[in-house]
């Protein structure tokens, strides 16, 4: 299959500094699945927000990725994004809002992401009302589910078809339902959803424990990660920093030195695309060769960093891989 032009245009012209990184990254995420390898992605930041669902969509239909770690704001947020779309609000003078502009925002119902705003009725109460039914139907039974699971049988019962205000193949979490990709939740409490649920549950309408927990989530990692290792092995492409990747990369020093694996290999391939410099003290932050210091990376797993915008470099990295 011939490149598209977007493509032909990032190899003419990306050849030097975080340009090249990016070119060398998208070949060696190439090279990886060629060679009959196995991609996680890691979510941080707002990036569901940022509508990174248009590119990643695509990836996760044809099978360019096997399993997603995200924060509770990414997994929900693009489901708001679907639902309240034309509900958003866009500011593009963000950087000179005054407090009490800031303050007018909250009290019309919006809340700020860098320049966009989501629309609290409109985005959180359209989808807590059908959730609130899929946990309490859950409990009634005496069954439990991850967090992903839940927002899966949200998507997959078609109850929010009616409310839809963007074409559902840029919807990430869409595409993910409908393969039933593996998503790791990590914190999923510190989300919109989280405090919901938490709030239910604090007035006695639903127990804790009928959602599953960041620990349950790490020892079905481990089973998964075990199953699918062999091979050219599991590669960790990473978008921002924290939780959403600090959590799952753990998994591998966890097989080899709290469960004595040793023959469990290292992630096979890394990259990340982070504006975060390298700095001291920092995780996200921090180079990739201190990550063999962890038993995260071995010396020979290729490993790029690109020290830019996810918003603009990962849709890029995305065209690459999916010949645009």
């Amino acid at each position: 299959m011939e490149r598209g032009p977007i493509s032909k245009f990032i190899e003419h012209n990306y050849r030097h500094f975080n340009a090249a990184a990016l070119v060398d990254a998208a070949k060696g995420y190439e090279t990886h699945l060629l060679e009959g390898g196995k991609m996680m992605i890691t979510l941080a930041g707002a990036m569901s927000t940022a509508e990174l669902g248009i590119s990643l969509a695509e990836m996760i239909r044809q099978g360019k990725v096997d399993i997603i770690s995200c924060t509770g704001a990414n997994l929900e947020e693009d489901v708001m994004n679907l639902v309240a779309h034309s509900h958003y609000k866009r500011v593009p003078n963000y950087r000179d809002l005054s407090p009490q502009e800031e303050w007018d925002l909250l009290e019309n119902g919006y809340n700020r992401v860098t320049d966009t705003c989501i629309p609290e009725e409109e985005a959180f109460r359209r989808i807590q009302k059908h959730i609130h039914k899929i946990w309490k139907d859950a409990e009634d039974k005496g069954e439990r589910y991850f967090p992903h699971e839940f927002m899966y049988k949200l998507l997959l019962s078609g109850v929010m078809k009616e409310h839809y205000e963007i074409p559902v193949e840029n919807s990430w979490m869409i595409a993910a339902a409908e393969r039933n990709l593996p998503i790791i939740v990590p914190g999923w409490e510190d989300s919109t959803m989280g405090n919901i649920f938490a709030s239910y549950v604090i007035k006695g309408e639903l127990k804790a424990s009928t959602m599953k927990s960041g620990i349950e989530y790490m020892a079905w990692l481990s089973d998964w990660y075990q199953k699918n290792c062999s091979g050219k092995g599991i590669g960790f492409f990473q978008i921002g920093g924290g939780i959403a990747g600090d959590f799952p990369i753990c998994v591998v020093p966890m097989l080899y030195q709290d469960l004595e694996m040793h023959e469990i290999p290292f992630w096979s391939y890394f990259c990340q695309i982070s504006d975060s410099t390298t700095s001291y003290g920092s995780y996200s932050g921090a180079v990739p060769n201190e990550k063999i210091t962890w038993g995260k990376l071995d010396i020979h797993t290729p490993k790029f960093i690109v020290e830019s915008d996810a918003t603009i470099v990962a849709p890029l990295i995305f065209a690459w891989i999916l010949k645009q």
